[in-house]
């Protein structure tokens, strides 16, 4: 009993506090001294958990069976250096878990939390709002019209589009495909700016990222807006009537509409593929609200 309680270990007396050399603790009976190593580490399993990250070395101690070298608590031996680092690990995160989920109960909803947990529905509904009200900011603020004037067949074309196009397929394709296609994308985003900088495995997957997103935003976005808006405004419900009006108007409006792409979203890309994953899509859209006012402005209307 003196043995556990003190954590004194036979011919071991250097490890016990206030008993020295000179004054060794009463020998216990030889039965004692046969207790095997893994008896002590049950016992010691169990007050490791119950005194959880704080008292993990000081316990390990207490049952330490020979004086070896230890990473994260002196003089534990190896043999228990995994037990006790197990031991505080859990506590760890058991304390971390607790402490957020008090923070969050106590602050309420929080919503860098909700972006990190499900960012594919935070951006879809960024997504939709952002288009809808970016085409009420062109038609009230730049067209001047009244709330009784807005074109709300106009506006559901944008708010389809943002949460089909901007809100799915953007999210899917930047982040999951990009991925894939460019390694390394998720070490050169958590990155400082710094070492961005001279990381050239990293900004050569930034410039691949940023042409291929141009080439999407050039053959696939600009048509598929055609056609999502000549749907909305057609009389019929033939898709190949939708699919021939819009791609007739793409192929009229391709000069300029490639022109602004190029000179809008090239450099823009440069710093939305530059962040982390989590805020790509958000910081894009940011970018996004004032292009698609103007998208909006110029083809917006029937």
């Amino acid at each position: 009993q003196q043995k556990f309680e003190t954590g004194c270990v036979v011919n071991k007396p250097w490890y016990c506090t206030g008993i020295t050399e000179a004054h060794p603790p009463p020998r216990p009976p030889h039965s004692t001294q046969h207790i095997s190593m893994l008896a002590l580490r049950r016992v010691a399993a169990a007050r490791l958990g119950a005194l959880g990250a704080h008292g993990a070395c000081a316990t390990a101690r207490a049952f330490t069976m020979a004086p070896q070298r230890a990473a994260r608590c002196p003089g534990v031996p190896l043999g228990w250096r995994s037990l006790s680092d197990k031991a505080a690990s859990a506590a760890g995160v058991a304390q971390a878990a607790a402490a957020s989920t008090a923070s969050t109960a106590a602050s309420g909803f929080s919503y860098a939390v909700f972006a990190k947990a499900y960012p594919a529905t935070n951006n879809l509904i960024i997504a939709t709002l952002k288009t809808g009200a970016a085409d009420l900011v062109a038609q009230c603020v730049i067209e001047k019209k009244s709330l009784g004037e807005v074109d709300w067949q106009r506006n559901l074309v944008f708010c389809l589009f943002g949460a089909c196009y901007l809100g799915a397929f953007q999210y899917w394709y930047q982040v999951n495909i990009f991925k894939r296609i460019f390694t390394g994308v998720e070490r050169f985003t958590t990155q400082p700016w710094v070492k961005k900088l001279t990381d050239l495995p990293g900004l050569a997957n930034l410039a691949g990222q940023t042409v291929l997103d141009v080439g999407v935003l050039t053959f696939v976005y600009l048509p598929t807006f055609y056609v999502f808006k000549a749907a909305v405004f057609s009389d019929s419900w033939d898709v190949t009537e939708w699919a021939h009006t819009g791609t007739t108007k793409y192929w009229q409006n391709w000069n300029k509409d490639v022109y602004d792409v190029i000179r809008v979203w090239a450099p823009a890309d440069i710093i939305c593929f530059s962040v982390p994953l989590y805020l790509r899509l958000p910081v894009r859209h940011i970018v996004s609200f004032v292009w698609t006012a103007y998208l909006s402005f110029v083809r917006g209307s029937k």
